[in-house]
This record gives structure tokens, C-alpha cells and sequence, in this order.
């Protein structure tokens, strides 16, 4: 039987940082405030000419590199981002052509901040299936496209960045699955609570009714996952959930019960990315060498439209 696993991870972000106390100069708010709400104190913000294409292929590339392969032995490429401006071509195809790949195929996702954790799981049913031999998995946001400058509930939120893993086939390995199935769904009432509308696009949410959802219904979601994957939460590694807000990451890593996993906190220096957030995260720590190869990780997706996805990997 196939398998697959993360061959190779890549991140980039932009090189402007915006502090607190920068932001403290735009909006009614101050380090303290920001800190002890959401545990952010910086965040990266690309300009006007870096579009969201461009991100994701600086991140793309640097794991195409790390892997020791070349744009040509990629056949399928898949964008997770919900902030793209343009509908067509698509940033998949976008980044491609950057790449100068000669024939793949190409496909955005929209499930915002869950959006990577959907994106990992169709390239890893694609390559199990036959569809494609490697694939290219993406999140990329620029969020501070969409963002009203004026709010100072959402401007101190957010930044721009992106991380890709190149997902390959391998021998199907029962006891160490490299990625492991998928636990996903949404809750489509609540839509509502996390938005990107109108024209221009602007994100906005209820804050209260996420970090309740969050942090109530999300550790037996995460626990599941690991069940699917044959793996307890006292035998993780590393816990990368979707980087929103410290105030939800921690409580929920520790119901999760991963009580001997490194939980990734990159929200602290990145603010939150959406689709970018959790490879961004997982990409800075197996850099810095803080996940051991080959240890199970858990990565789970959430937010945007309610929708969550999660699995566990094995780190490459």
C-alpha cells in the first residue's frame, strides 16, 4: 500500500515588523493590552509589492532546496489562502510559474485559518490514490490586506508570512504512518464568528464566541485525531495548532493532554497568519531542531468558517 509523508518543510516572511508599541501609535492600545489578550508582541507585514503568490513561493522554495529537488518534480500544487486578490490564475498556478514548474496541476483552498491542515490531507489522499507522485502543500496569507487599521480589536491580530512541505509517496508503514488520517468538519452556524467580506474584504469576528468554541469543543476533536493515527496524546511530540491567540493555544494544548509535546507558540512573534500559521510554526520548529525526525507530531487547523482539520505527522 502507499503511504505518504513531509519530505521537506520551507517558511518565509516578510522583513517589516510591526511592534506593539508601533501599533500603539496607530490605534488606542498599548503593549500591555495586546500582550495579555492575545500574547502577541510582534508581527511581520509585507508591503504593497509582495504579493501573496510571492510568499508562498519564497516558503516553496526553500523547501524544494531543503529537500534537494527541483520545480520539476512536482505534479500537483495546492495554495491554502483566503486573501488572495486576484480569482484567476490562481496563486497555485502563480506560484508555478514563479517556480518555473512545466506541467503541474494547480488549485487554491479557501477554509482560512484551517485552511493548511485541509490542504496537507487532499495532497495526502491525492499521492495515496495515484493522482500524483509529489505535491507541493502551501498556506499563504496577507492578512493585513483585509485588515481595518482602524479596529483596534482585529489590527493587532494579525500578519503576513507562509510555509510549504512537499508531500510524497512511501511505503505504507501500518505502526509509524508519516501522515496520518484526517479529522475534519465545521460548524456552519457559526459561520458567522469569523469573517472576510465585503468590498474591500475586511476580517472581522466575534472573539468571545471562538475562544469559547475553542477551547470547549476542540480538545476531543484534537484527541480524536490522534486516535485515527493510533497515537496517544502522551506520545506526541510537538503540538502545532493554528496560531490565533496564546490565550486559546495553551489551555487547549494542555486538555488535549500532549503533556510531553513542545506546543509551538509562534503567535507571540507572528501574530496570526490563517493558512500560514500552522507550516510557518511547524517549519521554525524542526529549523531550530526542536522536534527529533521521524517523532509524531499533531497539527490542527481551526477558525475561519468554523471549519477545523487535523492529523498527526511524523516530522521530516
Amino acid at each position: 500500500m502507499t503511504g505518504t509523508r513531509i519530505a521537506a518543510l520551507g517558511h518565509y516572511q516578510p522583513a517589516k515588523v510591526l511592534t506593539n508599541h508601533d501599533l500603539a501609535a496607530l490605534v488606542d492600545t498599548d503593549d500591555a493590552w495586546i500582550t495579555s489578550r492575545v500574547g502577541i508582541r510582534t508581527r511581520h507585514v509585507a508591503g504593497p509589492d509582495e504579493p501573496v503568490d510571492e510568499l508562498a513561493a519564497h516558503a516553496a522554495g526553500k523547501a524544494l532546496a531543503t529537500a534537494g529537488l527541483t520545480a520539476a518534480d512536482i505534479d500537483l500544487v495546492l495554495v491554502a489562502t483566503s486573501t488572495a486578490i486576484d480569482r484567476s490564475p490562481n496563486t497555485a498556478a502563480r506560484v508555478a510559474a514563479r517556480l518555473g514548474m512545466p506541467s503541474p496541476a494547480t488549485m487554491d483552498l479557501n477554509v482560512v485559518c484551517a485552511g493548511f491542515t485541509h490542504a496537507l490531507a487532499t495532497a495526502d489522499h491525492a499521492v495515496r490514490a495515484g493522482a500524483a507522485r509529489r505535491a507541493l502543500v502551501i498556506g499563504a496569507d496577507k492578512m493585513t490586506d483585509v485588515t481595518d487599521w482602524t479596529d483596534r480589536t482585529t489590527c493587532v491580530l494579525v500578519g503576513d508570512g507562509a510555509g510549504a512541505a512537499i508531500v510524497e509517496a512511501v511505503e505504507y508503514d501500518e505502526a509509524t504512518g508519516a501522515i496520518g488520517p484526517v479529522l475534519w468538519g465545521s460548524v456552519p452556524e457559526m459561520g458567522h464568528a469569523v469573517r472576510i467580506e465585503g468590498t474591500p474584504p475586511r476580517f472581522a469576528q466575534e472573539g468571545q464566541s471562538v475562544y469559547r468554541w475553542a477551547t470547549q469543543q476542540l480538545p476531543a476533536l484534537a484527541r480524536q485525531a490522534c486516535e485515527r493515527s493510533g497515537v496517544t496524546p502522551e506520545e506526541l511530540a510537538g503540538v502545532v495548532l493554528h496560531q490565533a491567540n496564546l490565550r486559546i493555544i495553551e489551555p487547549l494544548a494542555a486538555k488535549i493532554g500532549a503533556v510531553n509535546a513542545v506546543v509551538a507558540r509562534d503567535v507571540v512573534d507572528s501574530g496570526n497568519t490563517s493558512a500560514a500559521s500552522i507550516p510557518l510554526a511547524l517549519a521554525k520548529l524542526v529549523e531550530r531542531g526542536e522536534l527529533p525526525s521521524g517523532a509524531p507530531v499533531l497539527l490542527f487547523g481551526f477558525g475561519g468558517n468554523l471549519s477545523y482539520a487535523g492529523q498527526v505527522i511524523r516530522v521530516p
